[in-house]
Formats: C-alpha cells, structure tokens, sequence
C-alpha cells in the first residue's frame, strides 16, 4: 500500500510561506549580484556634468579592480531610517588593503568609491596616481609639474530650475533667474594618457589654485568634471572634502549611462532623456 504523502501547504498561510520563499530567493539573488557583478547608481548632483547629469542611472562596474570590503552592498533608506553601510556588512575587512583579484584604475576613470570618512558612495574622474604631483593654477590642472592639454568647445547651456529628487539650482556664469538659461564655459582636457573628457567652470573659485598635492602609495586623487562645483581631492578631509581615496575604497568603474531622467521622478516618462540611454562614457 503506497505511503500518503504530507499534505501540501495550501490556502493563505500556504500563500505567504511562497511569497516569503520568492522574496528571500530574490534579495539574495539580488545581494550576490550586487557584491560580486554590478552596483545600481543614480547620479544625485551636478559634480561630474556635463559627462554625467543629474538623474542618469548606471551600473558600477566591481570586475574592473577587484574586490575589497567596498564590495559589499550599502542599504540607504532615509524614509525609513535605514542607513548600512559596506562596513556594516564587512567590517571585518575594512583593514585590509588588499584587493581580490584586484587591479588598480587608470588614469581618466571615472570610478565611484566610498568617501573616507562619511561611508557614502562618490563619483569622480580619477586624476593622481601613487606618486604623482597634482596642483591646480589659475584653474588649469598641472600633473607632475606640467600642464595637461585644453582646447576650448561650446559653452555647456542649461536651464536654471530645480534638478532632480533633491531640487538642487545649478551655477551658473553670472545671476541668472528662474527658467533662464544658466551657461558654463566648457573646455576639453586631454590627461597625460590621452583620455579626453570636457570640463566645466563658471568663474574663479578658491580652488582654482591649490598648494601641489603628492599622491601617497596605495592612495589615489579625484576630481569632477564640473570644478567649480565638486567636492572632491582638492579639499582635505578635514575641511570636508574627500582628499585621498584609499586603493581600498574603491567600489568600481563606470562605463555605460543605462536610464536617465531629467524629472524628480523615473516615473515622469515626459522627462526621460532617450538620447542618453546606454551611453558609453568617456
């Protein structure tokens, strides 16, 4: 006589043992994808412009330097009052300097990592090397002494309105009001390996000219396209800004803009800007 098998689990208890089961598969899935392939990233303000905008969406790159603690996810849900960070994940490893299967940047990258010392995700343009010697004058990058090539291009043009979730005016050259338009001056910069990328400036700003920055081992040197207007390697971290990054810190590489919108919302389908969808990043 063939044994009666155990019921199965049916009706709504049955139904929310599945839906708890997919949801576990999924974040799980999810999570491994996230630590080991690629990490999801918005781009929250205008520092890289005009070679990021605000709203693009893209994925981080983790294969393209290895791994390090900075591997592990972040889970940032301000409304909710969650806030983990990857040391809270892997904080066993945070000492640890080196990388798994690791390689370092190149020059002209544009690589996000986490900020020495708040733990939140940044996105620059990757400058100093180990050993280098960055100095700004009068607004013109000087790298190991000499000055990288400029060529002037079109001025960048946009509106002067809120942008994005956090409503954040962009500067501009000169007061300008509100849905007026808001001009940059905008150059080309060739680094010393021949990447070529714009830059933007709308007037003299402290930072324009700097003391000469020695790049220490094992660190690395970081600015955004938009100079006049990131928080990056030029400001120590005691002042704060981001000084040197740690070879440790570093997240990944981003090479492709996936999605992007110019809304407070993805949602708002009136402000996608298609053009912009899976593209390549110099």
């Amino acid at each position: 006589m063939a044994e009666k098998s155990e019921p199965e689990k049916t009706g709504f208890v049955g139904g929310i043992v599945e839906t708890v089961k997919t949801i576990f598969w999924a974040l799980l899935i999810a999570g491994v994808f996230r630590t080991i392939f690629f990490q999801p990233f918005w781009i929250p303000s205008g520092s890289m412009k005009d070679t990021l905008l605000i709203g693009d969406f893209l994925f981080v790159n983790k294969m393209a330097y290895g791994y390090s603690y900075a591997s592990c996810p972040s889970i940032r849900i301000p409304q909710i009052g969650l806030d983990l960070g990857a040391d809270d994940f892997c904080g066993w490893a945070e000492d640890r300097d080196e990388r798994l299967f690791g390689s370092d940047p190149e020059r002209g990258d544009i690589v996000v990592f986490r900020h020495p010392v708040t733990g939140q995700d940044f996105i620059k343009r990757l400058i100093g090397l180990p050993g280098d010697r960055i100095q700004m004058r009068e607004g013109l990058l000087y790298i190991n002494d000499t000055p990288v090539e400029v060529a002037d291009a079109e001025p960048f043009v946009e509106t002067y309105a809120p942008q994005g979730p956090l409503g954040a005016r962009p500067g501009c050259i000169g007061a300008v009001g509100a849905g007026a338009e808001c001009v940059k001056e905008r150059q080309v910069e060739t680094l010393p390996n021949g990447v070529s990328h714009s830059i933007l400036n709308i007037g003299p700003r402290a930072t324009d000219n700097t003391g000469v920055f020695t790049v220490p081992a094992d660190q690395f040197f970081f600015m955004g396209d938009n100079r006049d207007n990131s928080n990056d390697s030029r400001v120590a971290q005691n002042r704060g800004g981001v000084g040197f990054v740690d070879r440790k810190d570093i997240v990944g590489r981003a090479d492709r803009v996936m999605f992007s919108s110019a809304g407070r919302s993805m949602f708002a389908f009136w402000t996608w800007r298609s053009d912009r969808f899976f593209k390549a990043l110099d």
